[in-house]
């Protein structure tokens, strides 16, 4: 169902697959992280300067305005639209370090994360360091002037950006790196040129709006357009250049810019110090500050209430008094001898502080991790437990040094007014910058009423009594565009209007965002937040989780599958049945049929969902009776249909073996026209193995081979099938290793249970218990699984058992390849060569299960170099789905691919038999497990 009439117009200057207008994209980028909501006509995913300007002369021309959107973790309104969404997220990546890492050139969808990474060889980082940096792009960092916890109002974006490559509404671009363009600029947009210098005339003009300024930029500040441009520079270039920085869209579009990095420190020592108040703790600031410290994170007593039940949290806070303040101080340093002398010099003064208790300063790298997650997670914390039906607001403030520990019990006072009972602070001290989080309904006038008190009264804190900032990094947006006025006085924000004026005359480019003549359009759009799943209702729909997707480039990713979950359950609420209807039938495909329920959004969730559990339960709900009748029915005849499924793959290769590898997938085409669900042959398909058993008296270990080892197992280069491999590395191991007989029809389940067949599964996993308990010995012997996510699905199985197999089950287990690499196979081999280079793939189910400190182990055993690719995710195989939906796994693999290729290897590996076969696929280099990798060192 596309939004024909724009989608139409669109059509005349970028090509359709740019163009998603259909009803269930433009719910799914209908909001952001902030708490806002408009419905965009149209998202366009243009990836050249060119396709810009054309979207720049078409929102001119049918006065239909544009937005752009990099990640969309932006929290106050200035990424949303109901106009035309520009989603830059698909291209615009490029990374490219320069001098010798001393700078670097961005495009707007670069990861900050990743910037970084590509940094990390010369030891430089970028200067902005926001706590979304693992997920918020370079377009946000540079447009909303983000900072972060260590790098102050020094090395914010503004102050590292070096130059800057940009288009105006108009279609001219500039580029403040090429000198050519300030003559360029001084005569094309002549009237744009000598405008800005008139605003540059009256800002210095003015003392007291200059010295305004001054004071203002002294603290974090992203309030209304960054006017220290004006005082700062004196081309006008220049000047139009650091205005976009902060300036959210509004004025140009950021093709590229190039920043000035920071050295970055990797020795550090961190601890946790306890002060008996806010204005206690406020007041040694400054003398932490002077001994050097990097970072200086503030939390208040409710806060660290909300991680006490937490496993890593020290037990003092446990016992703390209720005013109690802390503060988590860090030092960083270029080598171990400057740090020593660093600490030594800031232990003294703080041995003079008045601390009620602290956790020991440390330089172990786990307990300085556990330290920082506790900061960290005291908004997932909130957030997680806060009412359904409720939105987390994480406010941002800043006020002068001298005024925090007040400003901090001032806020607290707040929160009593207005019963705001879990609202907890925490914030980056060291520069007076103050978050807070609240929980707040947005469903009834009453409840707006509340909000627009409570932001009143909060505006009358932070700008009167303490001249501070309403925004301090999360820019205006909608939500502090009614108080620009208020915060920086008549004179500045004319100046503002008449900048937005000048330099956008159509107001083409994010309209109403900073500068917006509607006193209540922080109370409009509010995003209300319905109650859907259990599973999911937790979710702020931060975008976090996005990144890690394997769905992300091809259909929707975790936060828009929750996105279009609650946006159903608003138009079931507004009873607008054709629109539900519409959206049902169009999450069937792009929400349902291509997650790949790996689970691996969770990982980085700040409130742990797992999107993948509610596809799982999705699934099993939209079964009709038959369709669980035929799992069943397949379920209690596995075996017969493995056998059938081998003899079809027998059958595949050798079609393949007469048509040059090109039959199977021709002919799989075809019934897949004809039958919509019909897999597809992939060239990476192998033969089934014929595994030899070896049922030994006293075993050390029991090998359970797995299904799609049994039928796929064999290896497109070696003669050796992998267990072939697993009994020659035993042998040598002097491991008695039992193999049983007949294995025909044994399997984990996570065909079924992927699937939603959860009866299926049920039945599978207790035939499977069943048997290895009699070949354990009881349990006596562990059991050796070839496949990791089979050896995940093996360990998560508990729930689906029966009473009799649950006793049963607690007594056996799992060892997977890579704990049997590691922990049996290495401190028993001889290892006679090591490869030069390799490259793994860990499985999701390696970093569920905390496996990754295996396979790095094998991998240093093995190679003078194991590369683990940055990129590395979900392959979006997920068992069997790529066969199903290849588009998915292509997808997935193609940023892993990408870097794989950068280099060639004398060996790849995994430890997951179809995830090898998707990487095979995308890279065209053989995949195998890591136990051929500890073959080939024997």
């Amino acid at each position: 169902m596309m939004h024909t009439g724009i989608a139409a117009q669109l059509l005349d200057i970028l090509p359709k697959e740019k163009i998603k207008a259909d009803l269930i994209d433009r719910y799914a980028f209908a909001g952001d992280a902030g708490f806002y909501y408009l419905l965009p006509q149209a998202i366009v995913q243009p990836d050249t300067i060119d396709e810009i300007k054309k979207l720049f002369a078409f929102a001119a021309q049918t006065k239909v305005p544009l937005t752009f959107r990099a990640a969309g973790t932006s929290l106050s309104g200035q990424s949303i639209t109901d106009g035309i969404l520009v989603d830059l997220s698909r291209h615009w990546k490029l990374i490219q370090p320069l001098n010798n890492g001393l700078s670097v050139r961005v495009q707007p969808a670069a990861i900050g994360a990743h910037v970084n990474h590509a940094l990390k060889k010369y030891q430089t980082k970028i200067g902005p360091d926001p706590a979304s940096i693992s997920a918020a792009m370079m377009g946000g960092i540079l447009s909303n002037n983000s900072s972060g916890m260590c790098c102050g109002v020094v090395h914010n974006a503004y102050h590292t950006m070096q130059s800057v490559h940009f288009v105006l509404p108009n279609g001219h671009d500039y580029n403040t790196a090429v000198a050519d363009d300030y003559t360029r600029f001084a005569i094309e947009d002549k009237p744009l040129h000598d405008g800005i210098l008139a605003l540059q005339q009256q800002v210095i003009g003015s003392d007291a709006l200059l010295k305004k300024i001054r004071q203002k930029y002294k603290i974090k500040n992203t309030v209304g357009y960054s006017l220290n441009a004006f005082a700062d520079h004196q081309h006008p270039l220049d000047i139009l250049a650091h205005l976009l920085i902060g300036g959210e869209g509004t004025l140009a579009f950021i093709a590229s810019a190039i920043l000035n990095t920071i050295p970055d420190k990797p020795y550090k020592i961190t601890g946790l110090l306890f002060f008996e108040n806010p204005v206690v703790a406020a007041s040694f600031i400054p003398a932490l500050k002077s001994t050097q410290a990097e970072a200086l994170e503030l939390m208040d007593r409710p806060a660290m209430a909300s991680i006490e039940h937490l496993d890593y949290c020290p037990p003092i806070i446990h016992g703390l008094p209720a005013n109690a303040t802390a503060i988590l101080c860090e030092y960083q340093a270029s080598s171990p001898e400057a740090l020593e002398e660093l600490f030594f010099k800031a232990s003294t003064i703080i041995q003079s502080m008045p601390l009620i208790g602290m956790v020991d300063f440390t330089k172990d790298a786990v307990a300085q991790g556990k330290l920082w997650k506790i900061r960290k997670g005291m908004y997932p914390s909130v957030a997680a437990v806060r009412e359904k039906g409720t939105t987390a607001m994480l406010e941002d403030v800043a006020v002068p040094l001298e005024y925090l520990g007040n400003a901090v019990t001032d806020l607290q006072q707040l929160f009593v007014k207005y019963q705001y009972t879990n609202a907890i602070i925490f914030g980056h001290a060291k520069e007076g910058n103050l978050h807070f989080l609240i929980t707040q309904p947005v469903n009834t006038p009453q409840d707006l009423a509340v909000f627009e008190q409570f932001n009143d009264d909060l505006a009358q804190l932070i700008i009167h009594t303490y001249n501070g900032s309403l925004k301090a990094e999360h820019g205006t947006g909608r939500q502090i565009a009614p108080y620009v006025k208020d915060e920086w006085g008549s004179e500045a924000y004319t100046i503002m209007q008449s900048l937005k004026l000048l330099v956008d005359p159509d107001n083409i480019l994010n309209p109403g965002v900073i500068i917006n003549t509607d006193d209540k359009c922080h109370l409009k759009n509010l995003k209300t937040m319905p109650v859907v799943e259990a599973e999911v209702d937790k979710c702020v729909e931060c975008g976090y989780c996005e990144n890690r997707c394997p769905s992300r480039d091809y259909t929707l990713t975790p936060r828009q599958r929750i996105q279009v979950r609650r946006a159903l359950q608003r138009l079931k609420q507004e009873n607008n049945q054709q629109e539900y209807d519409a959206l049902v039938k169009a999450f069937q495909f792009a929400g349902m049929d291509t997650c790949a329920v790996d689970g691996m959004c969770a990982t980085d969730c700040p409130v742990n969902i797992n999107t993948g559990e509610l596809i799982k339960r999705l699934r099993r709900e939209n079964h009709s009776p038959f369709s669980n009748r035929m799992a069943n029915t397949v379920a209690r005849n596995f075996g017969a249909i493995e056998r059938l499924v081998k003899t079809g793959l027998q059958f595949g290769n050798g079609v393949n073996a007469v048509t040059a590898n090109k039959g199977m997938a021709f002919i799989t085409r075809t019934v897949k026209k004809i039958v919509p669900g019909f897999p597809l042959w992939i060239d990476s398909i192998t033969r089934p193995v014929a595994i030899k058993p070896n049922e030994v008296a006293n075993a050390d270990i029991v090998y359970f081979p797995t299904c799609i080892t049994r039928m796929m197992g064999a290896d497109k280069q070696a003669q050796n099938t992998l267990p072939a491999i697993i009994q020659s590395l035993c042998d040598k191991a002097a491991l008695k290793v039992f193999i049983p007989a007949n294995t025909t029809g044994v399997c984990c389940g996570q065909l079924f249970t992927s699937k939603g067949f959860s009866e299926a599964y049920a039945i599978t996993i207790n035939n499977t218990i069943a048997l290895l308990w009699q070949q354990t010995r009881q349990g006596a012997i562990p059991v050796l699984v070839d496949v990791t996510s089979c050896t995940h699905s093996l360990q998560q199985a508990m729930p689906f058992l029966t009473e009799e197999n649950k006793a049963l089950y607690n007594k056996l287990r799992f060892i997977d390849t890579l704990d049997f690499a590691a922990d049996y196979l290495l401190p028993r081999l001889t290892l006679k060569r090591k490869l030069q280079n390799i490259a793994f793939h860990p499985v999701c189910s390696v970093h569920k299960m905390n496996l990754m400190p295996q396979m790095q182990a094998i991998g240093k055993a093995c190679a003078d170099h194991a590369t683990i690719p940055f990129l590395s995710s979900c392959c979006g195989m997920a068992g069997d789905r790529g066969f199903y939906y290849p588009a998915l796994t292509h997808a997935a693999t193609k940023s892993e691919a990408a870097e794989v290729m950068e280099m060639p290897y004398d060996g790849y590996y995994s430890s997951g038999k179809t995830c090898e076969m998707a990487m095979t696929e995308a890279t065209g280099c053989n995949y195998q497990s890591v136990l051929y990798l500890l073959d080939a060192c024997c």
